[in-house]
């Protein structure tokens, strides 16, 4: 499976057909918008540091006319938060089966799992990035899952994984990119 590198990447025609066919992406939390690191704080305070550029990312593909979405087993008012600021129009918490949430929510947007893509870090979410048109891992997920995806991201979870996929969709796609230059 392709990698992430720094500078171009070259997928295959195959992977190229995937991302064209994508209009949905449905991503993880802990791991993949995060580093994965729960932080509390001496008040028993719950803290999770999210990546700007992968928030960026989110918003052009929202830009570009695609559906976007959180399905995450954790279940906190930060998510929600986050996900609110970002305009996530479904975002699932308290998630044990994400396959079954994300064919859900497929079906509430009239999609085939073909045209969703699906990022994950853990075994937990190995079913449902088998099941999609598109899977992708950050570069720090468990090996079994690395393994699964189609695409690992050069990038670890909160650290621009997601910004990395969302590009690629983007370019894959051929949208101009939210803030370019003009041409």
């Amino acid at each position: 499976m392709p990698r992430g590198k720094t500078g171009r990447t070259h997928l295959s025609k195959t992977l190229l057909a995937r991302l064209k066919r994508v209009r949905a992406l449905a991503m993880d939390v802990d791991g993949v918008l995060t580093d994965a690191g729960m932080y509390y704080s001496e008040t028993g305070d719950e803290l999770k540091k999210f990546n700007t550029r992968d928030g960026m990312g989110i918003k052009m593909l929202q830009a570009a006319g695609l559906l976007t979405a959180i399905i995450t087993k954790e279940k906190t008012a930060i998510v929600e938060r986050r996900g609110q600021k970002l305009a996530i129009p479904d975002v699932e918490q308290g998630v044990d089966d994400k396959l079954l949430a994300l064919t859900q929510l497929a079906q509430k947007h009239g999609l085939s799992l073909e045209k969703v893509a699906y990022i994950g870090d853990d075994v937990n979410d190995l079913e449902a990035l088998r099941r999609v048109g598109f899977s992708a891992a950050p570069a720090d997920a468990m090996p079994i899952v690395r393994k699964a995806v189609h695409y690992v991201c050069s990038k670890g979870g909160g650290e621009g994984a997601v910004r990395e996929l969302t590009d690629l969709i983007i370019k894959a796609q051929g949208h101009r990119p939210l803030y370019a230059p003009d041409r």
